[in-house]
């Protein structure tokens, strides 16, 4: 099949890595949660041969991974799992966590859902990194991010960027303590945790 292509994957790749190598330096299994074309998973794998870089999705995405995956033939990178917040959960454990532009997209009950479903995930001082764009105080921190908001909420009402502060919530909640809030390209941020000692 014809590879799925996202040109945002290749603007952010970069500095999303820049991120991973520090936050992901002592990881050695990552989840990836919303994996989406697959084209992230083969730069992010190739960048950090020690890592082993888990794809996830929901089953429609699955085959357009397989092909990125395939074409690529990394050994870090094992076949991609079926992963859908409202139905069965992978099983296993592991010491990372990445998701991209994922938020925006889920419900908030299925948000909601995600982050009281981590602890399950997680190993002992995993770390869990999310990017995409949040708002602050219910505000927008740009018109683009605004005009894309609209754009969401056209297609469906659930859709939407999601509040920095209810999400810190979520991730308290599920055990999680913030490391840092790192300002991205194009109005982004990226989110780190790791879970909360003892």
């Amino acid at each position: 099949m014809e590879k799925p292509y996202s040109p945002a994957c290749e603007r952010n790749r970069d500095p999303i890595l820049a991120q991973l190598r520090d936050h992901f330096r002592d990881s050695r299994r990552v989840l990836e949660i919303g994996s989406g074309t697959g084209q992230h998973a083969v730069h992010f794998a190739q960048a950090l041969p020690y890592l082993t870089w888990q794809t996830s999705d929901r089953p429609a995405h699955l085959a357009g991974i397989h092909a990125w995956l395939d074409e690529a033939a990394l050994p870090n990178t094992p076949a991609p799992l079926a992963f859908d917040v409202d139905e069965a959960w992978p099983s296993g454990t592991f010491d990372a966590i990445f998701s991209a532009n994922t938020l925006h997209i889920m419900s908030w009950a299925q948000v909601e859902r995600l982050f009281a479903g981590l602890p399950g995930l997680l190993a002992d001082n995993a770390r869990v990194v999310i990017y995409g764009p949040f708002n602050y105080q219910g505000q927008f921190t740009s018109l683009s991010n605004a005009a894309f908001d609209a754009s969401l909420k056209a297609q469906d009402p659930q859709k939407g960027i999601r509040d920095f502060e209810a999400i810190f919530e979520l991730a308290q909640q599920a055990g999680l303590d913030m490391l840092e809030d790192h300002a991205m390209p194009a109005n982004n941020r990226c989110l780190a945790w790791r879970t909360r000692r003892g």
